[in-house]
């Protein structure tokens, strides 16, 4: 397969590369790093990037960004970014691939588990989250031609507590190479509209 990895130099996108580049042709891209630039809050580059890529039987988003903040002085703006970014970003990957992904392909996204155990200062991340996790399940009813459409919900990252661990106390950490095999599952199976959770 073909398969496009945005985010692919990110902790997530690097192993997702690892673990399927022996099998597949991995054609890379990102905001400021890859083989393809794109800004996913961008329809327009989005659609670049794709004329860019040529044929593709897989997408795979490694991407988004959120703020992290208290609730008592987060703004809308703030809010905005994980909407624009991880979301609609997210999103824009779907609405310009559905109709460019050979016959039988399929988006694999990322949301997290803030969207179903929130944490103090991340309810910018649990909304776009969960409004992703919604988006997949409908959006695979309606796509044609054999495509689908999944994502994966990781818990924090191993590689990721020595910034992160005072935020996620209880938690149990994922190595990222752990978390790259959800994203095979969801490139190399046949499920559709499914949340693979990694916890």
């Amino acid at each position: 397969m073909r398969i496009l990895i945005i985010g692919a130099n990110g902790t997530i996108g690097r192993a997702v590369s690892a673990e399927l580049q022996a099998r597949h042709q991995i054609i890379t891209a990102g905001r400021n790093s890859g083989e393809l630039r794109v800004n996913m809050a961008d329809l327009a580059s989005v659609q670049a990037m794709y004329a860019a890529a040529g044929p593709l039987d897989a997408v795979v988003s490694a991407a988004g960004n959120v703020h992290f903040g208290a609730l008592a002085e987060f703004t809308p703006e703030q809010y905005q970014i994980g909407l624009q970014d991880k979301l609609l970003g997210q999103v824009n990957l779907v609405l310009a691939g559905q109709h460019l992904l050979n016959d039988g392909g399929s988006f694999t996204l990322t949301s997290g588990i803030l969207g179903e155990e929130p944490i103090v200062y991340g309810s910018g991340a649990s909304m776009a989250n969960a409004a992703l996790e919604g988006f997949v399940r409908s959006a695979a009813i309606e796509l044609r031609r054999g495509l689908r459409i999944n994502v994966v919900s990781p818990t924090v990252l191993t590689e990721s507590l020595p910034e992160h661990a005072p935020y996620f106390r209880g938690f149990e950490s994922a190595p990222a190479a752990r978390v790259a095999l959800a994203y095979s599952k969801s490139v190399e199976g046949a499920n559709s509209g499914k949340v693979y959770k990694v916890q």
